[in-house]
């Protein structure tokens, strides 16, 4: 063979090829407008019912009614040795959130050491730098979900416009010198 045979011959397997796959595409669609719209119908219910799934699992996560906007999702070691400091904060960042319309605060919280006997500082400070805080005393060594009515933080007024979350343990707050807490699901809710 030469080079104008082999030529010819991989262009006709080519056009064959592109042929053969143009009938399939044409053939995918061709179908009849109402087999489009069922299959347009059920895409959107599976997204749908997906959907649905997901914001009923989310919706109930807490108690029915209630909305969460969670405020950090992944745990957080709060890693304390007094040798060295006198307080251990963890910080988040609020960005200037509204939380005038939000009712408690919830987070999941434990301890390593079941012969320790710590407080948990919680503190929220707003745009205008309005401090409050309150204390969760005797934390578990087991995981316990904590729901703290935000009106216990009486000395804040302005909720418009937070700046910051912390949680802290304090040196005259543990028994112990050292030790590790653990938080989780920190949320806001309705």
């Amino acid at each position: 063979m030469n080079k104008k045979e082999i030529y010819e011959h991989l262009a006709n397997i080519y056009l064959d090829a592109s042929f053969k796959s143009s009938k399939k595409r044409s053939k995918i669609r061709s179908y009849p407008q109402a087999v489009q719209g069922l299959m347009l119908v059920g895409a959107i219910l599976v997204l749908g019912l997906g959907s649905f799934a997901t914001y009923s699992h989310l919706h109930n996560r807490n108690q029915p009614g209630q909305i969460a906007l969670f405020l950090y999702q992944d745990t957080v070691k709060i890693n304390f040795n007094f040798d060295a400091a006198t307080k251990e904060i963890f910080f988040l960042n609020l960005k200037q959130l509204n939380l005038s319309n939000y009712k408690t605060l919830a987070f999941t919280v434990r301890k390593t050491n079941p012969k320790d006997i710590i407080s948990l500082r919680v503190e929220f400070t707003n745009r205008f730098n309005e401090r409050s805080e309150i204390y969760i005393k005797d934390i578990s060594n087991k995981w316990i979900d904590h729901k703290i009515n935000l009106s216990r933080f009486g000395r804040m007024e302005y909720w418009t416009q937070m700046k910051e979350l912390a949680f802290s343990i304090e040196k005259w707050n543990a028994r112990e010198k050292s030790g590790i807490v653990y938080l989780d699901n920190i949320r806001i809710l309705k």
